[in-house]
């Protein structure tokens, strides 16, 4: 498994080594002794989620849940391709506002562990791709929140010049990241 860390720390990028042969591959795809080792913590993940976003140009996100069922996130793409972004929200934190981005897909096989403290969300690169990541906390309605996918402070290139992006109205309706109060 090749781990990967970034200038922001929390984030941490992990790519399983893929036994080739005329078959097609063999890859471990997670090792909770490994994973534990990377990130420097015990985490068990409770819910295991999948989206289908048929149409390039799909953007979901900045989500992100309050405490006290902030989730922390492992992200792959096993179809398609995908810029999979991390937004440090961390009070006090000195990259706060900062983010992470990377392409997951099914071809590199790469998968982005988003700790809780930052706003998650991708953007599809081709057609009919399908996401799958595993949640350390349950989904709670009361404890959902968003920042706007395109604000300008925050400036993320999300790999779609050209394209009309396709947003949810809850995604549209998200506050800007200067309205937006952190609860971590």
């Amino acid at each position: 498994m090749q781990i990967d860390r970034f200038d922001i720390s929390g984030p941490v990028l992990f790519t399983p080594r893929r036994f080739v042969d005329e078959r097609g591959y063999f890859a471990e795809t997670f090792r909770q002794s490994v994973f534990v080792d990377a990130i420097g913590e015990v985490v068990q993940f409770v819910q295991d989620n999948q989206s289908l976003s048929e149409r390039k140009g799909t953007i979901r996100g900045l989500h992100y849940q309050a405490p006290p069922h902030a989730q922390g996130k492992l992200v792959r793409c096993t179809q398609g391709a995908i810029i999979d972004v991390a937004v440090d929200i961390r009070s006090g934190s000195t990259t706060y506002g900062q983010h992470v981005r990377v392409q997951l897909s099914a071809g590199n096989g790469a998968q982005l562990w988003v700790p809780p403290g930052f706003l998650h969300g991708f953007a599809t690169l081709t057609d009919h791709c399908l996401v799958q990541y595993k949640c350390t906390a349950y989904y709670d309605a009361d404890c959902d929140g968003g920042v706007a996918w395109n604000d300008p402070d925050l400036d993320i290139d999300w790999g779609l010049s050209g394209t009309d992006p396709a947003i949810s109205t809850k995604d549209a309706a998200a506050p800007a990241f200067g309205a937006f109060k952190t609860p971590f």
